[in-house]
C-alpha cells in the first residue's frame, strides 16, 4: 500500500502543484482520478469522505485527508526536507509568492484556461477581463525572473511549484508566452529538475472522456 494517494485530475493545475512535488521528492504515491467535470467532487459522498470544500487536490495519507495545495506542499516540504525555507525571511517570501500565485497567477489563469479551452465560452467580457489580469501578473513574474533564477533567489521552493502550475499546459491559455522570455527560462529551469514531468504525464484523466 502506498504512503500517499492523490485524488486529482489531469486538468487541475492545483493538483499538479502537489503531484509535481510528490514526484520530485521521490515519495511513495499513486493517483485516484476524480471525475470533476461530471460533478464527483460536489457529491455528498466526496464531501463527506474526502473534502468538505468539494475540491481537488486531496492528499490521502493513512486516515488523514489533506486539502489545499499550499498546505499540502508545506507538509511535504517538512516531511521530506526539500523545497522549503531555511530562514524566517525565506519562509515569508515563500508565503508571499504563494499568495500572489493563488490570487493573481493561478487565480486568473486557471479560470481563463477553463473558459477558453475547456468550456469554450468564446471571448466574452469575463474572458477579456481575466486575460488582462493574467497578463499583468505574468509581466510581474517576467520582471522578477530577470533578477532571480527562482521565486526565492537561486533555489527552487514550493513557491515555484505553485506559480508554475498552470503554465505547463502548453497552448491552452490563449496567451502568447513568447513575450515573457524570463518566464520561459524559469520554466525550463524547473523542467530540468530530476523527476520533472508534465501534468498530463503525472495525473489521470487526459484527454477528457468526451474527447475520445
Amino acid at each position: 500500500m502506498t504512503e500517499y494517494v492523490l485524488h486529482c485530475m489531469a486538468q487541475s493545475g492545483h493538483s499538479y502543484k502537489v503531484a509535481l512535488m510528490l514526484e520530485l521528492c521521490g515519495a511513495d504515491w499513486e493517483t485516484r482520478w476524480v471525475d470533476f467535470f461530471n460533478g464527483e467532487a460536489r457529491t455528498e459522498d466526496f464531501r463527506t469522505k474526502y473534502n468538505e470544500m468539494g475540491e481537488v487536490p486531496v492528499l490521502e495519507t493513512g486516515s488523514r485527508m489533506l486539502t489545499q495545495s499550499a498546505v499540502i506542499m508545506d507538509e511535504l516540504s517538512e516531511k521530506f526536507g526539500k523545497y522549503g525555507w531555511t530562514t524566517t525571511e525565506e519562509r515569508r517570501e515563500i508565503l508571499r509568492w504563494t499568495i500572489f500565485d493563488n490570487q493573481k497567477v493561478s487565480g486568473f489563469i486557471g479560470p481563463l484556461r477553463f473558459m477558453r479551452t475547456l468550456s469554450k465560452t468564446g471571448e466574452t467580457e469575463v474572458v477579456k477581463f481575466l486575460d488582462g489580469k493574467a497578463k499583468s501578473s505574468l509581466e510581474i513574474l517576467n520582471k522578477h525572473f530577470k533578477q532571480s533564477d527562482f521565486a526565492i533567489e537561486t533555489k527552487p521552493t514550493t513557491a515555484d511549484f505553485s506559480l508554475c502550475s498552470y503554465l505547463y499546459y502548453d497552448g491552452e491559455l490563449g496567451i502568447d508566452m513568447s513575450v515573457y522570455p524570463e518566464i520561459t527560462n524559469w520554466l525550463a529551469r524547473i523542467r530540468s529538475l530530476p523527476g520533472w514531468k508534465h501534468p498530463y504525464d503525472l495525473m489521470p484523466g487526459h484527454p477528457m472522456p468526451d474527447a475520445n
